[in-house]
């Protein structure tokens, strides 16, 4: 039944996470590919199109709305003068390789929509760094189905599952705990120095 439904919206659900999340929901699918759940091809295209996708709508908010809340949330994060350094230095290099680059990665496609990068060109850059980054990360996850069924045998779907779960939990509750820490760290003590 499990097998049924990931075959049925495993592939939008790739599409949707790797739009969203990013490398967990790339990575999943190619573990689900290994497993024969879904077609490696289907992953790594639904992986692909939904990164670029997402980082389209960003650069294009970046750029024609920006005073959306959600654009403004972005602007004021501490990542995107870093973004902007690195764009600024090299324009690029830094569109083919932000998706690659802990903590710019979502106001990265913001930042280039404010700057003067033309969209034509962003969108060539976009679509060849979401491919590669697709089709990479998937592969990792391909690899990785191999490299979990050498170390613990060939589990049972659920099994991988609640393991995959626990894994990304744990990387997400240490992840979230080192930015509010970082951000809390950064703002002024009282008297407005920091």
């Amino acid at each position: 039944m499990l097998e049924d439904y990931i075959a049925r919206y495993g592939v939008a659900a790739v599409f949707v996470g790797a739009g969203i999340e990013g490398e967990t929901a790339a990575f999943l699918g190619g573990v689900l590919a290994h497993r024969h759940l879904l077609p490696y091809w289907q992953v790594a295209v639904a992986a692909s199109v939904g990164s670029f996708a997402a980082d389209q709508f960003y650069f294009f908010a970046g750029r024609f709305a920006s005073q959306w809340s959600l654009v403004q949330r972005l602007i004021r994060s501490p990542f995107l003068e870093r973004a902007t350094q690195l764009l600024e230095a090299y324009p690029t290099g830094f569109i083919l390789a932000f998706r690659f680059i802990y903590g710019v990665r979502t106001v990265s496609p913001v930042a280039i929509g404010l700057s003067k990068v033309s969209a034509r060109k962003f969108v060539i850059l976009n679509a060849v760094a979401a491919v590669v980054w697709g089709v990479g990360i998937t592969a990792i996850g391909y690899l990785f189905g191999n490299v979990v069924e050498a170390m613990l045998g060939r589990l049972l779907l659920h099994t991988h599952l609640i393991i995959a779960l626990a894994g990304i939990a744990a990387v997400l509750t240490v992840s979230v705990f080192a930015i509010r820490r970082r951000l809390f760290s950064r703002r002024p003590g009282p008297g407005g120095n920091e």
